[in-house]
């Protein structure tokens, strides 16, 4: 959760920095931007550095590389400081969530691995959604700076908590070496295989939906519904529910229900919760929680279908899941890295404009994923398999649907 976590945590705090270090809003939401550009940039190696030297050292080590950036950010004394340290947060904050996916997909298989990831999606979608409302409370109490003292120390936490409790799930002789050339064709590979390009869109426009009113959670709350730093809840707390529910859901449907089943299920919530925003917006003023509640709606939705499509998605390449991991991750950072940067500050004044574009966004990744059942049947998928040599070439078992 640390990843997502971190993205928001002080976003209460941010009127108060922008006044103490004298810059604009359209400056301090670059805190959010520069993060996720270095996230999605180091998620591109998590996922083989923990192929070619071990899960629990990749995520050891950035543990402690975000606890160092964490305290670099409370004692920031400019924005280009802040900036700068941020950087390095978003560079080590992804280890945990890549390298996660990749520990479950080592250990569980099929309903299982569903039931596991639901929870991991459940972790991952509550943790950007208590964030504000944590960071609110210890704005309240002792200031900014304290937020990022508090990440310091919880991440010590679980770096000792892993020290102690996190077992090595990929064998040395399961290994893969470390090659920037290899790297380089696995990436291509995974580029090129339309199916997994269609999943890891759908699945990161389903969430970057959700994120529009995460990133716009500052105008949100403190300008449109008029709340307080300690009232973030009102928005994030709806959320949560939803996101519980889905991925509670989809954990007691694994192994009942066909998994595309699961997956049409969600984007029928999907859908209706966005028909219901639009008629919101447009016919009520902004006011909590009748404003919010019907993205609780989608939110249920996204985290019903997103075990799938991630289980799916990491199928395609069970020779080097860390890599995939990787690469699905780097596209829902990079999406997310345009909804603060930009998508946010055009729509986030208004709520109809906030619903239109979510809405467009959860449209665009329902039709690619009406795509990719249109394709899946027809096309056999391919995953990388090692030659004894060491290459990864492609290959063409049919997975049981």
């Amino acid at each position: 959760m640390l990843g997502p976590f971190s993205i928001d945590t002080f976003f209460p705090a941010f009127r108060v920095i922008e006044g103490e270090f004298g810059i604009t809003a359209v400056s301090m939401q670059q805190t959010v931007s520069v993060y996720l550009i270095a996230f999605m940039g180091m998620s591109l190696f998590h996922g083989p550095l923990s192929d070619a030297y071990g899960r629990r050292g990749v995520i050891l080590f950035s543990l402690l590389l975000f606890a160092i950036a964490s305290a670099g950010c409370a004692l920031a004394p400019n924005l280009p400081v802040l900036l700068a340290f941020r950087a390095v947060q978003g560079i080590s904050a992804g280890a945990g969530m890549i390298v996660g996916r990749a520990i479950v997909r080592d250990r569980f298989d099929g309903a299982d691995a569903q039931r596991l990831m639901s929870q991991v999606t459940l972790i991952f979608g509550v943790a950007p959604a208590i964030a504000p409302i944590i960071g609110g409370f210890v704005l309240s109490a002792a200031g900014w700076r304290p937020i990022f003292w508090m990440l310091t120390g919880f991440t010590l936490l679980l770096a000792l908590a892993s020290l102690g409790g996190l077992p090595e799930t990929l064998p040395r002789p399961k290994r893969v070496a470390l090659s920037v050339r290899q790297l380089a064709r696995t990436y291509g590979a995974i580029a090129r295989d339309k199916h997994f390009v269609m999943l890891a869109l759908a699945a990161s426009m389903n969430f970057g939906a959700l994120f529009v009113y995460i990133a716009s959670a500052p105008t949100i709350v403190l300008d449109l519904l008029h709340l307080d730093v300690q009232q973030f809840g009102w928005l994030f707390i709806p959320v949560i529910g939803g996101m519980m529910l889905g991925a509670r859901l989809s954990g007691k449907l694994a192994g009942k229900r066909p998994p595309l089943v699961t997956v049409r299920w969600g984007y029928l919530l999907i859908g209706s919760g966005a028909v219901i925003n639009l008629l919101v917006s447009a016919l009520l003023p902004p006011t909590a929680p009748w404003s919010i509640l019907p993205v609780t709606v989608s939110a249920v939705g996204v985290s019903l279908a997103f075990p799938t499509l991630t289980i799916l998605m990491l199928d395609r390449f069970p020779a080097v899941r860390g890599a995939a991991a990787s690469v699905q991750a780097a596209v829902a950072l990079g999406f997310n890295a345009v909804v603060s940067g930009l998508i946010s500050p055009l729509v986030s004044h208004h709520l109809p404009a906030l619903a239109i574009a979510t809405t467009l966004v959860w449209g665009t990744s329902f039709l690619l994923w009406l795509l990719y059942c249109r394709l899946a049947p027809e096309v056999r998928p391919q995953v990388l398999l090692e030659t004894p040599s060491g290459v990864s070439i492609p290959n063409a078992p049919t997975p049981e649907r």
